[in-house]
């Protein structure tokens, strides 16, 4: 009889792998180049709507520093409405989509990070 064979050692799984911290670094800075090209214009710096281009939108920009609107919302529909725009929510078409993001879950899920970390109590 042959000899029994002996179990190949499991290949490591790539999905399972966190992200390089390189990739997610890079995700984070271009995250932020979008923020401060993109969003600043109507939301503000501090995220508060109260950009340049903010002044006369209706609806006005929504102040993303409110952390009890923040509390209100799922990550999933702030990741939604990066790539997709305020439409794909039921919300303003003031809110334009970025269709550049939407391959980019790592960028987009950045720029949640950065929506995030506006908040304030």
């Amino acid at each position: 009889a042959a000899p029994a064979a002996q179990p190949a050692a499991a290949a490591p799984v790539a999905a399972a792998k966190p992200p390089a911290p390189q990739a997610a670094s890079s995700s984070a800075k271009l995250a932020e180049e979008i923020f401060v090209s993109r969003c600043v214009t109507c939301h503000g710096a501090q995220g508060k709507g109260d950009g340049p281009g903010s002044l006369g939108l209706v609806p006005p920009p929504r102040n993303l520093s409110d952390a009890t609107w923040q509390a209100t919302v799922t990550d999933d529909y702030l990741e939604k409405i990066i790539a997709y725009g305020g439409i794909a929510v039921g919300k303003s078409a003031g809110m334009p989509p970025n269709p550049d993001l939407m391959a980019k879950k790592e960028v987009v899920a950045a720029l949640r990070a950065k929506v995030r970390s506006l908040a304030k109590p």
